[in-house]
């Protein structure tokens, strides 16, 4: 009886302790202030007769600014969104690293030709907006540390790649990078397992191929690679079960033909299935995919034989499928994970190139 006492006496504290805790939240949230200066043609900011520190939305967007103070952002600790889009911004100052909590940054349609590096320090940042600048390239380290990110757009510049970083940035669902130079993609793309959307239109003569590891995003819903001077199709696409939308108008595609892709997805993944298939019949060779597409992975068929799970060293009760519906770590019946890691683990930038497209996609042994 005494012990229960206890118990109830214990949990009345921490009941109590949360209860005051959310209501200096709420007493917080409510001195935070939202400032919104948009559309008032200022060339300069005008001295701030608040405290920076209880700001918490900034707007600051359709005016003529050329520059944003570095003592400014330095002071505005709370900042959770920072718009300053349609003004004449050159550069971003580097205190803009100190905004620990900004989550929404839109500096579109400005000016910019780079990114301050220390914007790597905004790890709690979520979308980013940087269209119609002149930025020729992003910082190389990005994608190490804006891990929160969720939606990159970088359309209407000159960005002739995308840093390697970016295949790290595994919370990203929409990445618009259309309308550039882009020459190329990261070839490390397997990494971005919550891609949703992908958008490299309008890059004209510049890009020319995707990278093998595109058929990995297996999350990506929708593809739009347009007006671009692609002429094959990587057969992998074939393996992308949630893609719902592909945009190819506008390439001199080979592969697959045009009559083929005048008859829809469906009839396009089909093509590139049968492609990827064919090309991995011949016995001799072992690769990653033939040993997919023989084992019902790339399909997520469960593996059927008991010669098939010998293989693939696992019981039955641990495989699951490729897609990612669940993972060969864990154990259903016992509730446990049993260390054999899932795709999103291999996908993670800890196991970078453990199941790159280089290995995926390769006609050399490695069994």
């Amino acid at each position: 009886m005494m012990y229960e006492q206890r118990q109830q006496q214990m949990m009345n504290r921490v009941d109590r302790r949360k209860i005051n805790g959310d209501r200096r939240k709420a007493i917080e949230e409510e001195r935070l202030e939202v400032v919104d200066l948009s559309g008032m043609s200022l060339e300069t900011l005008p001295h701030p007769s608040l405290n920076l520190a209880t700001i918490c939305k900034l707007y600051l967007s359709n005016n003529d600014l050329q520059m944003i103070p570095e003592s400014l952002t330095a002071r505005m600790l709370n900042l959770v969104v920072l718009d300053v889009h349609s003004n004449q911004l050159k550069s971003l100052p580097n205190s803009i690293g100190c905004l620990s909590k900004l989550k929404v940054l839109n500096v579109s349609g400005n000016l910019i030709e780079s990114l301050p590096r220390t914007i790597e320090n905004c790890r709690c940042l979520e979308e980013l907006n940087a269209n119609f600048n002149k930025l020729s390239r992003l910082p190389d380290t990005i994608g190490f540390e804006l891990v929160n990110l969720k939606k990159l757009s970088v359309n209407s510049n000159k960005l002739v790649f995308l840093p390697m970083s970016t295949s790290h940035l595994t919370s990203l669902k929409i990445l618009d990078a259309r309308l550039n130079n882009l020459r190329s993609l990261p070839e490390d793309l397997e990494n971005l397992i919550n891609l949703e959307v992908l958008n490299v239109s309008q890059n004209f003569q510049y890009l020319e191929a995707l990278p093998y590891a595109i058929g990995v995003l297996i999350s990506l819903v929708e593809l739009d690679v347009s007006y671009n001077k692609i002429t094959t199709l990587p057969d992998s696409m074939g393996c992308l079960r949630k893609l719902q939308k592909l945009y190819v108008e506008g390439n001199p595609l080979i592969s697959p033909p045009m009559e083929v892709v005048e008859r829809g997805l469906h009839v396009v993944k089909e093509y590139l299935s049968e492609k990827m298939n064919a090309g991995h019949k011949s016995p001799t060779k072992k690769s990653w995919v033939g040993k997919l597409v023989k084992y019902g992975t790339f399909n997520g068929r469960r593996i059927g034989s008991r010669k098939d799970r010998q293989w693939f060293h696992v019981s039955p009760d641990h495989y699951h499928s490729f897609d990612g519906v669940a993972s060969p770590g864990y154990d259903r019946k016992s509730s446990k994970y049993t260390g054999n890691r899932s795709i999103e683990g291999l996908a993670s930038p800890r196991h970078l190139r453990m199941f790159s497209p280089r290995r995926l996609f390769s006609s050399k042994n490695f069994f």
